[in-house]
């Protein structure tokens, strides 16, 4: 790209100019009409890639101008919008790279090239904003304190109202909305009595749940994601181009655009009992910190104990709310251990073959992955600080990575809670043995190397008789 032509300021505090033509302006050498910043109503998708692609942008090329951005001010309007369309009304004033939605932007992309959604295609908005307040906290004017996504992210129609009405794509990164659950093993423990109907958390004699819940998308502010890495900003870009087969040329030339949507999953929070209190000190707080694994959270796999251990805490949460406290469940997508599902089940592969034992779990992993964990729990407290919560009475983790970044991140923890051993499959002996003895929080028994060995799970042929 030669040039990308202006004609007029950045909206902030400006007037916009409104029209029908995209496209305008100003050619380049080769006469191919480069876009203007001005904000559209209406595209004809008929045209909508007649035009040569605008592969990448260079910081102070001419027209070039991002959208004011001040991470961590305390003040919405100076903090400014994630402003990250290439839609023409904002290709110029962008002040952020990736897309809106993560991932889910590729199946928006399949939508567009089939004709099945309009590319300016604007949502509304109407309805849409959350069930219950998530209040401002000093947290978020703290630019080492939430650096994985946007804090404002819930308030996005609400403060950038104006922006969003002349044109500006502006979308929410956070939804939040109440819901009822029903879960088998949590109606087993209403039926038998071992938890109350109060008619606020647990509301029907069927083991029906009332809970609020927040849907976050990452957002990352680059500076301080490096420093949460203990790496420079420029390796951290560099990386992020390399391993995502180049996909975003702009974190390379585009040094001053600080912030970053990346194509991965987000996390959903839930809230038991009365989410008024959860910055609250005095009260009583339970967290569990859970990372995805969808073949035992979801279809009940044996082979770890990450359902067992979400059920426990669940309803671990659950009595913390029903004795006045808040009971807190945090999901991250980082489906096996952010090595993805493919690799885990490569590694299952390998240990079901070679002999499944303790002594090797993490060697398996660490021969098809290289790495044995790549979920990187740096990041994690930053929805802790979202709600404002400094202090968590049970935490429901033996993970010692978990652990110590809550404790990196300035948050207090009473108590470590162990999964019982009543409720761990036999076949997940092997990885939760493993994970003790490379340090993960026991009230018990520490394994040797000599207990590692004896510890074995089923052989190939004992799992398909």
């Amino acid at each position: 790209v030669d040039k990308i032509q202006t004609e007029s300021k950045p909206p902030h505090g400006v007037k916009l100019r409104i029209h029908d033509d995209h496209y305008s302006g100003y050619s380049d050498s080769d006469h191919d009409t480069v876009v203007s910043p001005t904000f559209a109503p209406k595209m004809d998708h008929t045209s909508l890639f007649a035009e040569k692609p605008i592969l990448m942008t260079h910081a102070g090329q001419l027209g070039v101008k991002p959208y004011t951005m001040n991470w961590g001010d305390a003040d919405p309007q100076v903090r400014g919008p994630i402003v990250v369309s290439r839609h023409p009304s904002s290709m110029n004033i962008r002040n952020a790279l990736g897309a809106y939605g993560g991932p889910y932007s590729v199946y928006r992309a399949l939508a567009v090239a089939t004709e099945e959604l309009a590319e300016d295609h604007r949502p509304n908005f109407d309805h849409t904003e959350p069930v219950i307040s998530v209040p401002q906290q000093l947290q978020w004017s703290d630019p080492t304190k939430i650096v994985s996504f946007d804090p404002f992210g819930h308030m996005t129609t609400r403060f950038y109202k104006k922006e969003i009405e002349q044109g500006l794509d502006i979308r929410p990164t956070i939804a939040i909305t109440r819901a009822h659950m029903l879960v088998p093993e949590i109606q087993a423990e209403v039926k038998n009595g071992k938890l109350a109907v109060d008619g606020k958390v647990v509301i029907t004699d069927v083991g029906e749940l009332n809970v609020h819940k927040a849907a976050i998308d990452p957002v990352w502010y680059l500076p301080g994601v490096a420093a949460r890495l203990g790496v420079e900003e420029s390796v951290l870009r560099r990386s992020l181009f390399e391993s995502t087969g180049g996909m975003y040329p702009e974190l390379i030339t585009r040094p001053d655009i600080k912030v970053f949507l990346p194509p991965i999953g987000g996390l959903t929070v839930y809230i038991f009992g009365d989410h008024d209190l959860l910055s609250d000190p005095k009260t009583r707080l339970t967290v569990r910190v859970h990372d995805e694994c969808n073949g035992s959270d979801v279809f009940c796999s044996d082979i770890c104990t990450c359902r067992p251990y979400l059920i426990y805490g669940m309803v671990e949460a659950i009595k913390e709310a029903q004795n006045g406290g808040v009971g807190l469940i945090i999901y991250f997508r980082k489906e096996g251990r952010a090595l993805g599902e493919v690799t885990k089940y490569l590694v299952y592969n390998a240990r079901k073959r070679e002999g499944d034992s303790a002594a090797k779990y993490f060697e398996r992993t660490e021969n098809v992955a290289g790495v044995k964990d790549m979920r990187f729990q740096g990041l994690m407290p930053d929805v802790l600080h979202w709600l404002g919560i400094t202090k968590i009475d049970r935490f429901m983790s033996m993970s010692n990575m978990k652990h110590d970044a809550v404790i990196d991140a300035g948050i207090q923890i009473l108590e470590r809670v162990p999964i019982p051993d009543e409720l761990i499959p036999a076949d997940s002996k092997v990885e939760i043995d493993a994970k003790i003895a490379a340090g993960y929080f026991t009230n018990g028994h520490v394994p040797d190397a000599e207990d590692l060995s004896r510890t074995v799970g089923r052989g190939w042929d004992d799992s398909h008789p």
